[in-house]
């Protein structure tokens, strides 16, 4: 079935690195993909998911580099116009990087919202990558905005993309964090990011993953680093927000509790009903707990020390026994030099 609008989907993911190399090393073992040249232009090599395009990997820009760039993941949101997009975004606020620019594949633009985010526009030559509806395992899954105005970010996207709130929750110190979606399926979440956490404003897309443990232990036996998690999320979810070799940002997320049915959506609808979600929560420790305490056997010292306190006595002779033994040799050896 053919998309009829695709204005506001999060269609491709473009990784870019000082290294592309290193990525291909890198993210197959954490994340499951596979690789394939663009057939077009081989250097151009691509992520795949039982064969499907999903991303791509090429070297930083130079014109990029002399801007300041660093490396990072480019989200690429799709449109059915790319130059009035475009055209919309600047007169919202946002910083043109790129302008609408024919490939083989369509027409894209990358531009900075208002509040420092870079993110990239596109339209399709033909079929737009990916699909509607809920991620599955290897594909991007979710998309979170961390910016400096959660208010003003909103606005803006909500006005390009056409998003729709779907819910909020209450993050304490942190603020609100709000959740955005699209026909019925939720893409994302945006929060102002505390001031202890480096960096301009930027996305951060989630891979969904089989094991979010076996994940994290791949990145970090490849060079990676845990920034965050893995830690459990409301609705049973597990996440872990991970850097690659290279220190580029990505992260993980796995639906532990139902991996084939349950969709993103259901992150938020905990967040908006906590008590309902409580016992998930409980039953994923419940689970976690007895790996923890397998080991060490805990349980076995109550046992232990309840026989003791039965038999107490039996126990305290047996505490002077070690001392009667000890001296005793003393005495023998006293009485081997009586005798000579």
């Amino acid at each position: 079935m053919s998309e009829i609008n695709p204005r506001g989907r999060f269609v491709w993911h473009e990784l870019m690195t000082t290294d592309p190399e290193a990525a291909i090393r890198f993210y197959p073992s954490v994340t499951g993909w596979g690789v394939l040249p663009f057939d077009q232009d081989p250097s151009y090599r691509m992520w795949t998911v039982n064969g499907a395009p999903l991303a791509g990997v090429l070297p930083i820009p130079e014109e990029a580099k002399a801007m300041g760039a660093r490396p990072y993941w480019l989200p690429y949101i799709g449109t059915p116009d790319v130059e009035q997009s475009t055209s919309h975004a600047v007169s919202l606020g946002a910083t043109l990087f790129v302008p609408p620019t024919p490939i083989a594949v369509g027409i894209f633009s990358v531009l900075r919202d208002p509040q420092g985010a870079t993110f990239a526009l596109f339209e399709s030559a033909g079929s737009m990558p990916g699909h509607e509806g809920v991620a599955d395992v290897g594909e991007f899954s979710w998309h979170e905005l961390r910016t400096t105005d959660g208010d003003a970010a909103w606005d803006f996207y909500r006005e390009l993309c056409g998003w729709n709130e779907t819910s909020t929750m209450d993050m304490g110190p942190m603020g609100t964090y709000r959740m955005f979606g699209r026909n019925g399926v939720e893409l994302g979440g945006m929060y102002n990011k505390p001031d202890r956490v480096a960096g301009p404003p930027a996305w951060l897309s989630y891979v969904r993953i089989p094991s979010t443990d076996h994940s994290v232990a791949k990145s970090i036996a490849l060079g990676g680093r845990i920034m965050n998690g893995p830690m459990e999320v409301p609705g049973g979810n597990y996440i872990a927000e991970l850097c690659d070799d290279l220190g580029i940002g990505f992260a993980v997320h796995e639906e532990r509790e139902n991996v084939t049915a349950a969709p993103p959506a259901s992150k938020p609808k905990a967040g908006v009903k906590p008590k309902a979600k409580a016992k998930p929560k409980a039953k994923a420790k419940a689970k976690a707990m007895p790996k923890a305490k397998a080991k060490p056997t805990v349980k076995a010292k109550p046992k232990a020390k309840a026989k003791s306190k039965a038999k107490a006595k039996p126990n305290s002779r047996t505490k002077l026994k070690p001392k009667a033994k000890a001296k005793r040799p003393p005495k023998k050896a006293l009485r081997a030099r009586k005798h000579r």
